[in-house]
C-alpha cells in the first residue's frame, strides 16, 4: 500500500497530491464536512483531513465512524502556514480499512494511567504511550549506537541459566520436566553478567541488552518481574575507567533523545514534570559529582532532615537517601564509591581496606539509582573466599572461576535498567508505564 507516513510530511511539506493512512483520533461534523484528526503512528503529531459531502460519495459512510477506525486518506496536501495546523488534506477519496465500534476505550477524554494499564494492548495509541515507546525505541537505538562506535561486541548471554549472579535467589524457574536440563536447575535470568564477563575475556569489550527477570513480590512503582538491562563489561579496566564508560554513555543517549524526540519531550514537560528538558540538558552539559558511601552516610547524618529509615554506615542507601543526595546536595547526577562489601555482590572487587568493595552506584535525579557498577574481583583467592563466605555452592561458578584461573585481567562493568533510564527521561514515575506489556507481581496482563 503507498502511502506518505504523517512524520515525513512534517519534514517536508510538499503541496500536491498525497495518500496517508491512519487511525482517528477525532472526527467533528459540520454542514456537509468532516474534520478528522489522523495519526499513523510515525510521530506524536496528527494530520487534519477535510472530507466534504459534494465530493465524497461514502460521506455518510465515514460520517458514521467512530474514533480509532482505520482509514485510507487520498486528496491534495494543501499549505495553511497562517492557521494553526501548518497543512491539512483535502480529500479526494477515502477508504475505510476498519472500523471502529463506538465503546472503543479511547475516546478524546483524558484517561488514567490506572485505567490505561487494564488495555496494554490498545494503549500505545493514546498520547503519553505513543511518545513514551517512541522515545524507548530512540533510546534503544542510541545506546545500541554509542557501543558500535566504541568497538564494543554485541553479546547475546542466555536468558536461561543455571547460575544466580546475585546471589539473592529471587528467580524464576525454568522446567519442562525433572530431567529436560540434566541435575542442573534452570531459571530465567536475573543478569548477563557472568557470562559478559567470559566474553570479556575473549574481545575486551562486550555489552549486553536483553530481558532478565526478578521474582521479588514488590509492588513498587519501580519494580517489575521483567525488564531489560544493558550490562557492558570491559577488560583491562578498573572502577575510574567503568564511571567514565557510564557517564559518557549516558550523555550520549541523552542528547540523542532531546535531539531526535523534541516533540516528545516538549509533550512530557507540558503533561509530566516541569523544567524535564532543562534536566536532561545539565546531563549533556555537566560532569557528574562522585563521593564515597562513607561521605554520603557522613552527609545524610549531619543534613538535619527527616529521613524514614535512619542512614547507618553497613545499611543500603534507601531511595529517600539517594535522591536527597543527588536533589538535595549535589543537584546533578552523582557516583557513589566503595560500599561496604556485606551489601554488595560476591563478584565486586575488595578494596585494601577489606571492609568496602570497589562498587559504585549513579544516583539521578527523580529516579535515585540508575546504573549500579564495580570493577570485579579478578583475584581468584579472594574470589574463591567471597564466594563460600556467602555460603554459595564454588561448584556452581567454576567456569566462573576458570577466567581467574586462565589469565586474569583487571575489569569492570555495570549494569543499566533500561525502563528505568527511560522514566528518567520521559518523567514518568512509574515503571509500569514504560514498558508496553508490562509483568508484575499479580498482574501478567
Amino acid at each position: 500500500m503507498k502511502r506518505t507516513e504523517i512524520s515525513k510530511i512534517y519534514e517536508n511539506p510538499i503541496a500536491g497530491d498525497i495518500t496517508v493512512c491512519g487511525w482517528v483520533k477525532s472526527l467533528r461534523k459540520s454542514k456537509g464536512i468532516l474534520f478528522i484528526m489522523l495519526s499513523d503512528g510515525s510521530t506524536l503529531k496528527n494530520i487534519q483531513i477535510i472530507a466534504e459531502e459534494i465530493v465524497l460519495p461514502n460521506f455518510s459512510i465515514l460520517a458514521a465512524q467512530n474514533t480509532g477506525a482505520a482509514l485510507e486518506v487520498s486528496g491534495v496536501l494543501k499549505l495553511t502556514p497562517e492557521a494553526k495546523q501548518p497543512f491539512e488534506i483535502s480529500a479526494r477519496k477515502i477508504n475505510v480499512l476498519g472500523e471502529s465500534s463506538a465503546d472503543y476505550p479511547l475516546q478524546k477524554k483524558a484517561h488514567s494511567a490506572e485505567f490505561l494499564r487494564t488495555i496494554p494492548h490498545l494503549r500505545p495509541r493514546s498520547n503519553t504511550y505513543s511518545a513514551v515507546f517512541r522515545v524507548r525505541s530512540e533510546a534503544a537505538f542510541a545506546l545500541h549506537e554509542f557501543f558500535h562506535q566504541n568497538g564494543f561486541v554485541y553479546a547475546h548471554t542466555p536468558i536461561i541459566t543455571d547460575s544466580d549472579c546475585e546471589g539473592a535467589g529471587e528467580m524464576f524457574s525454568v522446567t519442562a520436566g525433572d530431567d529436560f536440563f540434566g541435575a542442573k536447575k534452570a531459571s530465567l535470568t536475573v543478569s548477563g553478567q557472568l557470562e559478559g564477563e567470559y566474553m570479556a575475556t575473549a574481545f575486551g569489550k562486550i555489552y549486553t541488552f536483553g530481558p532478565t527477570f526478578r521474582a521479588e513480590k514488590s509492588f513498587t512503582p519501580r519494580h517489575a518481574a521483567e525488564f531489560w538491562m544493558i550490562e557492558p563489561e570491559i577488560a583491562f579496566a578498573d572502577l575510574d575507567d567503568d564511571l567514565k564508560l557510564a557517564e559518557d554513555m549516558l550523555k550520549f543517549v541523552t542528547d540523542k533523545i532531546l535531539s531526535r524526540c523534541s516533540d516528545e519531550i516538549d509533550f512530557f514537560e507540558n503533561f509530566y514534570e516541569k523544567g524535564l528538558r532543562e534536566k536532561l540538558q545539565k546531563i549533556t552539559d555537566s560532569d557528574f559529582a562522585r563521593c564515597t558511601y562513607t561521605e554520603a552516610i557522613k552527609i545524610l547524618k549531619e543534613s538535619g532532615a527527616e529521613f524514614e529509615y535512619t542512614p547507618d554506615w553497613g545499611a543500603d542507601l534507601q531511595t529517600e537517601h539517594e535522591r536527597y543526595l543527588t536533589e538535595k546536595v549535589f543537584r546533578k547526577p552523582v557516583f557513589v564509591c566503595d560500599y561496604p562489601k556485606e551489601i554488595k555482590a560476591f563478584y565486586m572487587r575488595l578494596n585494601d581496606d577489606g571492609k568496602t568493595v570497589a562498587a559504585a552506584d549513579l544516583l539521578v535525579p527523580g529516579v535515585g539509582e540508575l546504573i549500579g557498577g564495580s570493577q570485579r574481583e579478578e583475584r581468584l583467592d579472594i574470589l574463591t573466599a567471597r564466594i563460600k563466605e556467602t555460603g554459595m555452592d564454588i561448584e556452581n561458578y567454576s567456569r566462573y572461576l576458570d577466567t581467574r584461573r586462565f589469565g586474569t585481567v583487571p575489569h569492570a562493568g555495570f549494569g543499566l535498567g533500561f525502563e528505568r533510564l527511560i522514566m528518567y527521561v520521559t518523567g514518568i514515575t512509574n515503571i509500569r508505564d514504560v514498558i508496553p506489556f508490562p509483568r508484575t507481581a499479580g498482574t501478567i496482563f
